[in-house]
Formats: C-alpha cells, sequence, structure tokens
C-alpha cells in the first residue's frame, strides 16, 4: 500500500509540475493579449475597458479569461496579470499607440522618439460642412440616381442583425462607398464615425501603400533580394527571397500562424522585442517562390524594410507614415502601432476610423490617385491584384485577398457569386474593406465575430450589389 501511495504521490507532483510549466509557458499569451488590447482600446478608441474586455478579450480562449487587468489612466498604462504567474505591462505613447514592454525596460520604452512628430496636414479633411471624403459631413443626403434606398436599408439592417446566439456578428461600423459618395454608414452603440477600430491584418494592406510609395519613389523594388543583414551572404538560401516573395507569402520561410501556444505568431506577437528579426532568423522550409502560406512574420520583415528605407529620409520616420499616405489622404484617425524595437507591426496593428478606412479603399478603387495627386505608383495596383502564382483559388495577390479565381478554372473563387475584380483587406474576426472595381463600390465592415460561421462576407456583399444601378 505504501508503495502504490508513493507512486501515487510522484505522479500528482509530475503532474503538478507539468501543469505550472504549461501555464507559466502559456499565461504570457494571455496576459499580454489582455495588457496590449485593453491598452489600444481604451486610449486609442476610447473605449471602456470593462466592455473590452468582456467583448474583444475573454471570449477568444480560456487563457484570456484567466487574466484581470488594471488601467493606470495617469501613466496611460494597463497592467495583466494572472495567477501570479505571468505579468505584462501595455503602455501608451501619442502617435504611436500602445506597445507591451518586452526586451526593453520601460523607461527606454518611453525615451523613443521615432513618433514625435509635427503634422501640418493633419486637419486637411475635417471641414464639417463638406461631405467625405474632403470633409467630415458623412453622407450625401441625396443618394446617387438608380440606388435603391429600400434595399441599401435592408443590407444594412442585415449586416448589423443577430440571427445566432452562438455565433454572434457584432458588427460595429459599415462604410458604403459608391461611385466616390459615401451612402451609407452605421454604427454599434458606443462606437462613433470618428472611433478609430482595429483592423487586425487589414494592416498587410496598408503595408502594401506603404511600399508602393517607396517604389514610386525609387528606393525599393518588388525584385530586390538580400532584404537583411543576416540573408546577404552567398551560402544562404534565404538570400533569394525577394520583396514580392514575402508580399504574396511565398518567401518559403517557416512560420507557424496558428494562433495557440508555443506557436510562431504567438511567441512573435507576446515575447519578441523585433517582430521582424523574430521571422527573419526562421529557416527555409521551401525553395523562394515556390509554395504559398500565409505569414504575418513576413509582413513584419517588409515593415522593417519600409521603416529602414524611410529613416534615411526621415529624421523621426514615422512621418513618412503620415505625411505620405494618412495625412495625405486624410486619414487623420489612423495609427499605426509599432513593436518594442520601434517598428510599426505591418502584419496587425494598425486602428483607423471605419470612414478613414473607406478612405483607404477608395485611394485603390482610384488606382493610387488622390486628388489628382498620384499617391501610390503607375499599375501598382495591377501588380497588387496580380495572384500569387501558389495561392489557390487565385486568392491572394501582394497583402491583399482576391476573388480572381483560379488560373484554369476562373469559376473557383472565394466568392463565386461576386464579381471576378473583386478584392480586399482581410483581418481577424471579419474585418473588411472590399474594393470591387467593376462596380465603383468601397465597402468597410468592422466588428468582432464570434465564430467562423458568424459572418457571410458574400452576402454581405451581395445585399450592397442588389441596391446599385
Amino acid at each position: 500500500m505504501s508503495r502504490k501511495v508513493c507512486i501515487l504521490l510522484v505522479v500528482v507532483l509530475l503532474l503538478g509540475a507539468a501543469a505550472f510549466w504549461y501555464l507559466s509557458r502559456t499565461l504570457p499569451i494571455g496576459t499580454g493579449h489582455t495588457a496590449k488590447i485593453i491598452c489600444s482600446n481604451v486610449f486609442i478608441a476610447g473605449r471602456d475597458a470593462a466592455t473590452v474586455y468582456k467583448e474583444d478579450i475573454a471570449p477568444i480562449h480560456f487563457l484570456f479569461s484567466l487574466t484581470d487587468y488594471e488601467v493606470h489612466p495617469d501613466k496611460k498604462e494597463v497592467v495583466s496579470t494572472a495567477l501570479g504567474i505571468s505579468r505584462a505591462r501595455a503602455v501608451y505613447r501619442d502617435g504611436c499607440g500602445c506597445t507591451l514592454v518586452t526586451g526593453i525596460t520601460e523607461e527606454e520604452l518611453r525615451a523613443q522618439d521615432f513618433m514625435r512628430i509635427n503634422r501640418p496636414g493633419k486637419g486637411l479633411y475635417r471641414d464639417k460642412d463638406k461631405p467625405w471624403p474632403e470633409g467630415s459631413a458623412g453622407a450625401r443626403k441625396e443618394l446617387p440616381g438608380g440606388v435603391d434606398s429600400g434595399l441599401l436599408q435592408k443590407a444594412m439592417d442585415n449586416a448589423f442583425a443577430e440571427t445566432d446566439p452562438e455565433f454572434r456578428k457584432n458588427t460595429r461600423a459599415v462604410v458604403a462607398v459608391y461611385d466616390g459618395d459615401l451612402i451609407a454608414e452605421r454604427y454599434a452603440p458606443g462606437i462613433s464615425p470618428q472611433t478609430p477600430l482595429l483592423g487586425w491584418s487589414m494592416s498587410k494592406s496598408v503595408t502594401n501603400a506603404l511600399v508602393g510609395i517607396l517604389v514610386r519613389q525609387g528606393k525599393l523594388d518588388p525584385g530586390d533580394s538580400g532584404l537583411t543583414e543576416k540573408w546577404r551572404s552567398r551560402d544562404d538560401p534565404r538570400s533569394e527571397i525577394t520583396l514580392d516573395n514575402l508580399m504574396r507569402m511565398t518567401s518559403g520561410l517557416e512560420f507557424d500562424e496558428a494562433y495557440a501556444p508555443f506557436s510562431d505568431a504567438v511567441e512573435m506577437f507576446y515575447e519578441s522585442y523585433d517582430f521582424a528579426e523574430y521571422a527573419a532568423d526562421k529557416p527555409l522550409k521551401a525553395p523562394p517562390g515556390t509554395e504559398w502560406s500565409y505569414s504575418s512574420g513576413t509582413a513584419n520583415i517588409v515593415a522593417k524594410l519600409v521603416r529602414k528605407e524611410a529613416s534615411r529620409d526621415y529624421d523621426r520616420y514615422y512621418r513618412f507614415l503620415y505625411e505620405e499616405l494618412f495625412d495625405r489622404i486624410g486619414m487623420h484617425s489612423a495609427v499605426f502601432e509599432p513593436d518594442p524595437s520601434g517598428t510599426f507591426v505591418g502584419s496587425s496593428y494598425m486602428f483607423a476610423s471605419a470612414r478613414d478606412w473607406a478612405r483607404f479603399g477608395q485611394l485603390y478603387l482610384r488606382d493610387g490617385i488622390w486628388e489628382q495627386e498620384r499617391i501610390l505608383p503607375e499599375g501598382w495596383v495591377s501588380y497588387t491584384t496580380e495572384p500569387a502564382k501558389k495561392a489557390p483559388q487565385g486568392k491572394y495577390g501582394a497583402m491583399f485577398w482576391l476573388n480572381a479565381g483560379s488560373s484554369g478554372d476562373p469559376g473557383n473563387r472565394v466568392w463565386p457569386s461576386v464579381p471576378a475584380d473583386a478584392y480586399c483587406a482581410k483581418g481577424f474576426q471579419d474585418q473588411r474593406v472590399i474594393i470591387i472595381p467593376s462596380k465603383k463600390l468601397v465597402l468597410v465592415r468592422l466588428g468582432n465575430c464570434t465564430g467562423e460561421d458568424a459572418w457571410n462576407n458574400e452576402a454581405f456583399i451581395n445585399d450592397f450589389l442588389a441596391a446599385l444601378p
């Protein structure tokens, strides 16, 4: 009997040790996510912390429901803890939002100055008497000819209607732009036309625009290779990776995009000081250009390339983001948050109001031209919407999602009933900026769906198409 008791005690101790080790490795994901998301939504979007925790954090994963948090308005920071095992701190800084204190001290983080810039262009499109996009008066009172107001109202109703208590849409904002006119917009309680909302991976498409501007300036080329110091050795097969490979998700780099304990994605976002370096250190799993694999890591390598090139002309490189893109097209609510090293997180951390996300979509609908001025180089939108050769269903271009269809079967599309020229910026929980050139339509949808079956994007698009001439 005593021998059995000893064996049982050993088993219990081993299980306890294993559980403690597992929690010590996984709880930092929960505390990191909680601190970061609450910090960003409180200090950028002006939302209530308890609401953010209830709606945006606790439902995502059981680890997040184990976290607690404290908001410190005086310091503009959020601290999250879990079971006395893990602790994370996110700090807000004017001009660049919130960042986790990881691999750097809080004092060092607050001393960074890349975001401390003068923005003379801010407010250029904020005239309350002018309609969008030149001003902030909102939708035009009279609809363009041929637009069915009843079907437009129905499309909006459907976008916000909850039909399944288990899989909720939780739509927060919808904006519809037809032929350059903002024809409809609606917001959930607590959200206004001025509220900046997180686009998650729609940020990748904004990174595409920043690359495009540098291409127009002659500072980058999609064919560039030997992109990082580590890859420039002739003996390193990664030296063959091109900027085009990174943007089309065909770099061949090993990167686990799963959002689960021990995956590359969560280690990069919640444990890394330099997201781009984390991804660039990964080995090749396939020769560049031979395999399509979606990766936030490669998007952050692209972001660091943008920072490097912009820093050649700007002592504080965030001026490049605002002067060359955001303020130039009136996206004054835009905030691109950085990692602890100071590089904007080109994969995931861009905030903007629904109207400003629509401005971004309109820039692409106009082929990169804004107010008769070329922002993106000629041919950049065509380059962007050319399907990556290895992407199934022709569904991915250069940091945008496409509806192009398979090369041998154009009908084999992601949205079969939607025009083949439709493409979109797409983010976690069904954030969307949808652009359909043949219909002169831009649609923005922001929210936090619970479950993959909560949102039907094809139905959403078709509801609005039905209202158009």
